[in-house]
């Protein structure tokens, strides 16, 4: 199971009015577990970040004028991400922005290269509704240290966003870890299909007892007793059956 964890900073919040992509980093997940393999680029945007994106990240012109442009590094961004599920917070607007770089390019939208798209921000509002779901306020929620997120970092935030999305969803773990073992458990059974296990029936007196408990158990839940109906398919009376098979 291969994740990628994507983040970008822009020169505005509208691709729409000609704003571009100024940082794209990507982390790589497999098994929900970090690689230590990323992707990472500053990019020439060929324009001004406004000022208000410029106070968020504050990677100035001057800063970006020597680095690519996102036409030179997009083989690399898609060999990175092929064959991954994306993971990103507030996916429309990175995506948004990612699909307006590739059609400066001429090339299809970002679905086409990856397995498919995980907005994180949505995922958060799913599980904890009427309450903030910003990245920093996730951080403080699961008690991932964000301290050095003095300024947005494409990078530093896909780090952050990775540990978050693992602790948000947790849970899958376990079943990642029992569906690894599936196949040997599934193995050994195989080993024991020429074995004869000996079956000891209960003798009369013993079932005799087990109908016993079973009513004690229906009398103190009202009737509901589940060890009976996984048994017979319907709610039972412990004791009529009890007394007929002592006839």
């Amino acid at each position: 199971m291969r994740q990628i964890v994507l983040d970008t900073e822009t020169t505005g919040l509208e691709y729409k009015l000609g704003h571009r992509i100024v940082e794209i980093a990507a982390v790589e997940l497999c098994n929900r577990q970090f690689t230590g393999n990323h992707f990472h680029y500053y990019l020439n945007p060929e324009r001004e970040s406004d000022e208000g994106a410029l106070q968020v990240h504050g990677l100035t012109t001057e800063f970006l004028k020597d680095k690519p442009r996102f036409h030179e590094v997009y083989k690399e961004l898609l060999n990175f991400i092929n064959d991954s599920e994306l993971i990103i917070h507030n996916a429309p607007f990175d995506v948004g922005f990612l699909n307006h770089e590739l059609g400066l390019i001429r090339l299809k939208t970002l679905n086409n290269y990856c397995l498919s798209i995980t907005d994180t921000l949505k995922l958060a509002k799913e599980f904890h509704p009427g309450k903030r779901n910003n990245l920093d306020a996730l951080c403080e929620r699961y008690s991932i240290d964000n301290s050095k997120r003095t300024l947005h970092g494409a990078l530093l935030d896909a780090e952050l966003l990775a540990e978050v999305y693992l602790a948000m969803t947790r849970g899958q773990e376990s079943l990642l870890i029992e569906l690894e073992y599936v196949e040997p458990i599934q193995q050994a059974l195989g080993k024991l299909d020429n074995v004869n296990i000996r079956i000891i029936e209960a003798t009369a007196e013993e079932y005799a007892q087990h109908l016993m408990v079973l009513e004690n158990i229906s009398r103190e839940s009202n009737n509901n007793c589940l060890w009976s109906r996984l048994e017979t398919g319907n709610p039972i009376d412990a004791k009529s059956q009890r007394r007929g098979n002592l006839n």
